[in-house]
């Protein structure tokens, strides 16, 4: 089957069990299962890569399995006027494994903690992005950020959306659409992918019911079928990384990335004009 596009998957499946213990430790692990599914890139969450974090055994067992490092997710507090010494460092790190891997995106995302001072902190954590998506550039990776939806985040809704997607440093920056977190914005995510489509240059897919928020993917309401197509049509050439936060990863992330994988080569794929 010829597949139009580079899929791939987001660890924060298995981080959801046992709040990020349960797997920690284990990134081969999910670089298997992520191969089993029929992905073909990852992207891990840097500060909880284990022993992996090393490049060359990073590259080794990415090579064993044939899969490909697609990104790396910086999540990270940010809550002060700009980076805190930690917060660089762990950036820095960060870059400096991305350069070992050419065409690895980094994904930047702020950890939510209260939508208290908005204007303030938005405008903080603009800045920030820019900051560290100019280092990273100047070492050759290429990043983008990924806002989410949590009722603590505060790029959630339409008007954060509109704040702070505008003030990127489009030199350096592209944006992260994940069409989950658009949704549970009370967004159309399609229509905001459109009006922003200049700004994409990695995506995140994961399905929504409104009850509360995320399920397994093909059993919401996203149309990731429109969404899929739209992508088509445009020519986009990065990766669509599934960030699946349905219930069932709580228990068994295992099954979640094996029924994605799935449902994207059997249901999703299938489905394209």
């Amino acid at each position: 089957m010829n597949i139009p596009f580079r899929f791939g998957s987001e660890v924060y499946t298995w981080f959801m069990s046992g709040n990020g213990t349960t797997y920690q430790g284990k990134l081969g692990h999910m670089i298997e299962v992520i191969s089993k599914a029929g992905f073909t890139g990852i992207q891990p969450i840097f500060t909880w890569m284990g022993d992996l974090v090393d490049p060359v055994l990073l590259k080794a067992k990415l090579d064993e399995q044939g899969v490909q490092l697609a990104a790396v997710a910086l999540a990270l507090d940010w809550n002060g006027s700009s980076e805190n010494d930690e917060e660089r460092i762990i950036a820095n790190n960060a870059i400096d494994l991305l350069t070992h891997f050419p065409g690895a995106i980094l994904n930047t995302v702020q950890i939510p903690s209260g939508r208290h001072d908005l204007q303030n902190r938005q405008r903080n954590l603009v800045n920030i992005v820019n900051s560290v998506s100019q280092r990273a550039v100047e070492k050759g990776v290429e990043c983008s950020y990924h806002p989410n939806s949590p009722h603590s985040s505060i790029i959630r809704t339409e008007e954060d959306y509109k704040v702070v997607l505008e003030k990127l440093d489009t030199k350096v920056t592209g944006w992260t659409p994940d069409v989950g977190h658009i949704i549970n914005g009370d967004m159309d995510p399609l229509t905001k992918m459109k009006e922003y489509q200049h700004l994409i240059n990695h995506v995140h897919y994961k399905d929504w019911d409104g009850n509360p928020e995320f399920i397994l993917m093909g059993k919401g309401k996203v149309d990731l079928l429109s969404i899929t197509q739209w992508l088509k049509d445009i020519n986009y050439s990065g990766w669509i990384i599934c960030e699946d936060e349905g219930s069932e990863a709580l228990e068994n992330p295992d099954f979640v990335t094996l029924h994605d994988g799935q449902w994207i080569i059997n249901d999703l794929i299938p489905k394209l004009k």
